[in-house]
Parts: C-alpha cells; sequence; structure tokens
C-alpha cells in the first residue's frame, strides 16, 4: 500500500492544507474548488492552467480522502464586470465603443457566433476548451447569481458592515479615489451601465443606496439585491467566497495583496475566507504579461493545433511557482516531455509514480501509449523532406519501425499532424540555406561516401561515431562548429537533431541523397 501522505508533489501539499482546514473531519457539506475569470477578451491558456491545476489538486484531495468526501469544483465567469476597455484582438471594435462600462453579458457579441452578448460568446468558448479535456466542473455567473438572489443576503451583510468594509480598503488606495470609492456599483436603472459612483446614503433595512448621476445630476436609489447592483471586484470576490462557500481558490502572484484584503473582508461578512496558492504569471516571448484584452498570449486553441492536450496539461503541472514563457517555442518540448514521462511511468516504483507528472495528469491512471519517435525526430523529419502530408513521414517511419502504422498507432498518426502543421507555420518560413566552404564540402562528401560504406540497419550510435570521426578528421577542433555547419547546410536551421538517430530514422541512402542535393544547391524551401 503507497502512503500518499508522504507525497511532497505539490498538488499532495496544497490537498493536506484543505484536510487540515476542516481538523480532517468530512465537512456536511461538499468541499468547494473554485476557480475564477473575466470574460472580459477571449480566454487564454492562463485561465485553463487555473482549472488544470485546480482540478489536479482535487484529485490529489480524493485520494487523500479516500474518495469519501464528495466536491464540487466552480468555474466562476465575472460576467456582470463593466465593459472597461476594448479588446486589441476582437473584431468590429468600433461597434463596442458605445457599450463602455456595460456589463459584458449586456455588451453585444462582436463575434459571429450565435451567443446574444460578448462574455456568452467568451463564456462558451471556455467551457468548449474545458470540456475537450473532460473536467468535472460546473461553470456558474456572476449575472444570474446577482439577478437570481443568490448573493442577496451576503449584499445586505455588505451594506449593514458598509462601514467596517471601508475602513479596510480606504488606506489601500489613492486619496483622489477614496473621494469616490464605494463598495457598491449601481448598475443604471435607464442606460444600464455599471456605475463607478460615490454613495451618498444607505438605508439598511429597505437594503438600497442613494447615489447621483454625474453626466445629468438626477439622484436614484438603488437595491442592493436582485441584480440593482455588483460588489466592487475586491469585495465581490469576499462576497463570492463567503456565499459560494470556497474552500480552496488559486490566484496570480500579482494578486497576493488582494487576496489578503479580501480574506479580510469575507471574515467581516461571516465567512471563512478560503485556502490559497500563488501561481507566477506567464509572459508572452517578449517576457510581458499575458492579457485578454491585449491578445499576447497563446490561446488554448492556438496549442492544440500544434500538440496534444496532455502536453498543454504538463506545462501547467511544471513549477508553477516558476514565471515561464508562453510561446510556440515551448510547445516541442513539452510534448516530449510528456512522451517521456509517460514511457517511464509503468517502470518506477509506485511512491515514484505519484510524484510523476502524468498521474496528475491523468487523475491517477495513465494511458498506456507506444509512441516509437519522438515530436522533435518527427519535426527533423518534415524538415529534412519538406513534407507536406502524412504519407511521406509514414513512409520513414513504416521503414524505421516494422509494422508501426497509423492505423496500430492513432496516438503517433495525431503526432505526425502536430509536426506537420508545427513546420509549416514556424519551421518553414525561417529556414535559410547556405552554401558549404571549402573545408565543409570536402567534409560532408566525405561523410556521404563514409555512410554508403556502413550498414543501413547500423545503429543510430554507429552513424553518430561516424559523424564525428569524419568532423575530427577534416580539422573541425570544436565539433559543435561542424554539427552546426550540417545543420545550416542540410536542414536551414541553426540547430537540429542528434545526427546519428536521424540518420538512422531518415534513413542511409536517403541522408545522402540529401547531402548531395544540398552540395549541388538543390535543397531550397518552395
Amino acid at each position: 500500500m503507497v502512503d500518499v501522505i508522504k507525497s511532497r508533489v505539490w498538488p499532495f501539499e496544497e490537498a493536506r492544507k484543505i484536510l487540515s482546514r476542516f481538523g480532517g473531519q468530512a465537512p456536511s457539506r461538499p468541499v468547494i474548488f473554485e476557480t475564477g475569470y473575466g470574460p472580459s477578451g477571449i480566454p487564454h491558456i492562463g485561465t485553463f492552467g487555473e482549472v488544470a491545476r485546480t482540478a489536479m489538486v482535487r484529485h490529489a484531495f480524493h485520494v487523500l480522502t479516500n474518495h469519501e468526501w464528495p466536491s464540487r469544483l466552480i468555474c466562476f465567469s465575472d460576467d456582470m464586470d463593466g465593459l472597461r476597455k476594448i479588446p486589441d484582438n476582437v473584431p468590429n471594435q468600433s461597434g463596442l465603443q458605445a457599450y463602455l462600462g456595460y456589463p459584458l453579458s449586456k455588451v453585444p457579441n462582436p463575434f459571429l457566433s450565435d451567443h446574444d452578448s460578448f462574455a456568452a460568446h467568451n463564456n462558451a468558448q471556455l467551457c468548449h476548451f474545458l470540456d475537450k479535456f473532460d473536467f468535472d466542473y460546473e461553470f456558474v455567473s456572476a449575472s444570474k447569481c446577482y439577478t437570481s438572489g443568490c448573493f442577496d443576503d451576503f449584499l445586505l451583510r455588505l451594506l449593514s458592515c458598509y462601514e467596517e468594509v471601508m475602513e479596510v480598503i480606504l488606506p489601500t488606495i489613492g486619496e483622489e479615489r477614496r473621494r469616490t470609492y464605494a463598495p457598491f456599483l449601481p448598475v443604471h436603472p435607464e442606460s444600464g451601465v455599471v456605475m463607478q459612483v460615490p454613495v451618498e446614503e444607505r438605508d439598511v433595512l429597505a437594503g438600497l443606496i442613494v447615489w447621483t448621476d454625474p453626466a445629468t445630476g438626477k439622484r436614484y436609489e438603488s437595491k442592493v439585491t436582485g441584480g440593482g447592483c455588483k460588489a466592487q471586484w475586491k469585495p465581490d470576490w469576499a462576497l463570492r467566497w463567503a456565499a459560494l462557500g470556497v474552500d480552496y481558490e488559486m490566484y496570480g502572484k500579482d494578486h497576493i495583496d488582494n487576496v489578503k484584503l479580501s480574506s479580510r473582508i469575507c471574515r467581516i461578512l461571516g465567512g471563512h475566507p478560503p485556502e490559497g496558492f500563488s501561481y507566477e504569471l506567464f509572459l508572452d516571448e517578449d517576457g510581458q504579461k499575458i492579457s485578454k484584452t491585449k491578445g499576447n498570449g497563446l490561446t488554448i486553441d492556438e496549442w492544440l493545433r500544434y500538440a496534444s492536450p496532455e502536453s498543454l496539461s504538463l506545462f501547467m503541472y511544471q513549477a508553477p511557482r516558476r514565471a515561464k514563457r508562453l510561446h510556440f517555442d515551448i510547445i516541442p518540448r513539452s510534448v516530449d516531455d510528456y512522451l517521456s514521462f509517460l514511457e517511464l511511468y509503468p517502470s518506477v516504483s509506485p511512491e515514484a509514480q505519484l510524484e510523476s507528472p502524468v498521474w496528475h495528469i491523468h487523475s491517477g491512471v495513465p494511458p498506456v501509449e507506444d509512441i516509437p519517435i519522438s515530436f522533435s525526430m518527427l519535426l527533423n523529419l518534415v524538415s529534412a523532406s519538406n513534407a507536406e502530408d502524412k504519407e511521406i513521414l509514414w513512409g520513414f517511419i513504416g521503414r524505421y519501425a516494422e509494422g508501426v502504422t497509423a492505423r496500430t498507432h492513432p496516438g503517433l498518426d495525431k503526432l505526425v499532424e502536430y509536426a506537420l502543421a508545427y513546420f509549416q507555420d514556424f519551421v518553414r518560413p525561417f529556414k535559410c540555406y547556405r552554401p558549404a566552404d571549402e573545408r565543409e564540402f570536402s567534409a560532408l562528401q566525405d561523410l556521404a561516401c563514409r555512410l554508403r560504406d556502413v550498414s543501413s540497419d547500423a545503429s543510430a550510435n554507429v552513424f553518430q561515431g561516424l559523424v564525428y570521426d569524419v568532423g575530427k578528421a577534416h580539422g573541425f577542433d570544436h565539433l559543435r562548429e561542424w554539427f552546426k555547419a550540417i545543420y545550416e547546410i542540410l536542414f536551414g536551421q541553426s540547430q537540429g537533431p542528434r545526427l546519428g538517430s536521424f540518420i538512422r530514422f531518415y534513413g542511409r541512402d536517403q541522408t545522402c541523397d540529401l547531402i548531395t542535393r544540398a552540395l549541388s544547391g538543390h535543397i531550397s524551401v518552395s
């Protein structure tokens, strides 16, 4: 029997925090895990990452409790938030200008889809992605929570504790903002805009606030319940935790101070702030924080065009407290890392299996996959052959791995599709072949001659040793220069595969032909 209590990987560490929250005694209700996002733009991978990581903690928690404690995973959309700016990556931007300040659930949908609002489109996109990964979750809309009365009791508590909440918030904001700040954002009864105005009067018994429209000078009374008001986001976070009984929620490192503030407000409202986990932010290729409104991060669809869902889950699992670039060039490594972990899993001890990322990615039941060729090798093969369809690649694969076909290895067939797509979009446009100088020309001719003297069935190590020998024989004191020359002349890239493995896979005769064509200047990217 494996002692899961001793596992030190981060999902189990987090799960133990939740267990301690209840003193080891099962509560009379399900344990609530929550993730939140604002549908102010197209959901990016960071949003997915929060759900994926929370799902891993939830599974670890179920294992620690022998699957005897029920739980729920809520994916909460703050779709009642006002539209503050027009995202850079949506169509019909000029048409959205008139809806600045409107609840996102009331902003018209700029996309060609059947959804009736901007928020509804983005919410549907998120659910579509989450469903692809078979997450067990419940989608919850802020607009429905406010308008249905789900939040009413805690909105009234917020009204009755108004001064105490203000004492928490006002010291954390600037002087100018203090003059207009209020925990409530009334929804304009005529325009429908979410107003950011000071509260002039409060009637706790009647459950309403009084405020003035700065544009017209007209005074209004707004109920704080039933959707008449929305809470400012920090009180809103606290109110949501209290109303939904949230026990666990992750948050980005940039929200550490906000979590502390919202936790204080949650206690004022009579709630118990959730256990939390601060993760580092994802960065774009320039090291900038990714943003839904900027559209500067990978979308989930973009990743899934070039790689498997499991490779994305692995990227989310690894080092969550370390800032990571989230760009296309990290995809191949993530794919091969996943395949390596999957291949190793059956051979390690049960204790080590609990430490394996694939155990957490697949909720304790990793699949058995036979992928005899790495993704990076497939990319190199596509690059060398400039292949444009799967049949060409499968011709090489069938010669390298006897009996392996698209029908017998559907996982590998999908990997072939990913490699072709990735090559077309990110490798082919940047290939730049150069001619060989005199020494390189002679060395490559020699390499082709020596290859023909070796059996076509020789091992990758034999081919690799031969490449080394030729480089040394032609005076390449630093063999890195020799390999770099091969990559630039044969592949049109400054880096490339382990050549022995490539020759074994691509074929001895095909490699010789590749050298001949390169030296005669007959290689190009059409």
